[in-house]
């Protein structure tokens, strides 16, 4: 599916459909970067699926900002509230660990950390894809040596 990025912003419990879908596509991806079967079709194919995953790791990228940012407007709500209703005065770093041990907090930070790693697969990915498309190149070199 294509524009998971407007469909966890309006919903955040797409969340994890959208975990899903990428995973997937992940296992795709790695099958995408080896080298087989004919040079020139793999050739000719190379950049188009480049781009398609790149378009991906985009979107990843922009889910984890969005992430982030709910994650910094939860702390924020959550310090409001240790520091205007708790029964005694806090300093700020007692509220700030009041803050962390939160359920929400914990949560939004598990999933900010659960995309970084997807993220940081997709970055391997793309490194994977480079390393074809340098080995493509010098394959191209050996053949045209030989001829």
């Amino acid at each position: 599916m294509a524009g998971w990025y407007n469909s966890v912003v309006e919903d955040l419990s797409k969340i994890v459909e959208s975990i899903n879908y990428y995973e997937k596509e992940l296992q795709e991806a790695k099958y995408e970067c080896s080298i087989k079967g004919s040079l020139e079709k793999s050739s000719a194919s190379l950049p188009g699926i480049t781009e398609h995953r790149f378009n991906q790791l985009q979107e990843i990228e922009a889910i984890l900002e969005h992430l982030n940012i709910e994650l910094r407007k939860e702390r924020s709500k959550t310090f409001r509230k240790y520091l205007e209703s708790y029964n005694r005065t806090l300093s700020s770093r007692d509220a700030e660990k009041f803050v962390d041990s939160e359920d929400s907090v914990i949560n939004l930070t598990h999933l900010c950390n659960q995309y970084s790693l997807l993220r940081n697969q997709y970055l391997g990915i793309m490194k994977g894809l480079d390393t074809k498309q340098i080995g493509r190149a010098s394959c191209r070199e050996r053949v045209f040596r030989a001829v």
